[in-house]
């Protein structure tokens, strides 16, 4: 198949042909049918669950068809009401704000102490930290973390939650270290010629250089964390009012009546969302460029 290109170069004007295979159409019509397919299969429930939001209770439970007759946007208020969410979300806010704070702190300092400094046992804390990643941390381990913060009087608040999922910081810690690799060695150097200490070193030069990285670690631990839900749960028994909002959902799936309230249920889940849209969004420019990074090497 060829292809005619036009250039304008002063005032005569220069045709190019060039021949494109076949083969290479194909594939990249197969590439955009296959993410086009990805991308559905995704948001199709995203906006099943935002359509039915708008929906009256009937006529959820009626069903056959995704668009509601009449637009019940009374739907969110009630939710908002019944599940308590201004409470539930700032609790939700500060578990995941502290866990994303904490994890970050956390694997930035063992990243860089790991890649600039040597020690004796490196190499065995690295496999430690690899094989954490491969350690099921679900409901097989809740006794014994629960147990643990009994012993630390941190078992009826969110405190405990907080310190179990910053110490599976794993997954973030190699995604610092793979950026801190591309840092050159060169800044140290130079700065420790100024008199610089290695805290000092980490804190004024190669944390801010690390913001791509942190900034797709905290998307991905504030995601986490928001979406917690066994821990929160099982710390929380005793006292409701710390509840996260992934557990006050729960509470819309029966009104005061019994009912099934899935409309009420629809609405609170889309609030959920909410916040971590505005996470994306504001870590999207750093996401971005990791991606881009990943794929320049």
């Amino acid at each position: 198949m060829e292809v005619v290109t036009e250039s304008f170069r002063g005032n005569s004007v220069k045709k190019q042909v060039r021949q494109v295979s076949f083969g290479k159409i194909s594939g990249k019509v197969l590439l955009w049918i296959f993410l086009l397919v990805t991308a559905l299969v995704i948001i199709f429930p995203v906006v099943v669950t935002f359509l039915g939001s708008l929906m009256s209770n009937i006529e959820i439970t009626k069903g056959g068809t995704i668009f509601p007759s009449s637009l019940h946007f009374e739907n969110y208020s009630e939710a908002w009401v019944q599940a308590n969410f201004a409470r539930f979300t700032w609790n939700s806010l500060f578990l995941s704000g502290a866990t994303t704070i904490g994890t970050l702190i956390v694997a930035s300092m063992a990243a860089y102490v790991v890649e600039r400094i040597a020690f004796p046992g490196k190499a065995l804390f690295v496999g430690i930290q690899a094989a954490t990643m491969f350690i099921s941390i679900g409901a097989v381990v809740i006794r014994p973390q629960f147990e643990l913060m009994v012993k630390l009087h941190l078992h009826t608040n969110l405190w405990g939650v907080v310190l179990i999922l910053i110490s599976g910081h794993a997954y973030i810690f190699f995604i610092l270290l793979s950026f801190l690799q591309g840092i050159s060695r060169e800044l140290d150097e130079a700065a420790r010629i100024d008199g610089c200490t290695n805290a000092g070193i980490f804190w004024r030069i190669i944390l801010p250089l690390m913001r791509p990285g942190l900034g797709v670690g905290a998307l991905f631990t504030f995601c986490g964390a928001w979406n917690e839900y066994l821990r929160p749960l099982v710390f929380t028994m005793t006292n409701p009012k710390l509840q996260t909002l992934t557990v006050g959902l729960s509470y819309l799936r029966y009104g005061a009546s019994a009912a099934v309230q899935t409309h009420y249920m629809l609405a609170g889940a889309c609030l959920s969302i909410l916040p971590l849209l505005v996470v994306y969004m504001i870590a999207n420019k750093s996401f971005m460029q990791m991606t881009a990074g990943s794929l320049k090497g």
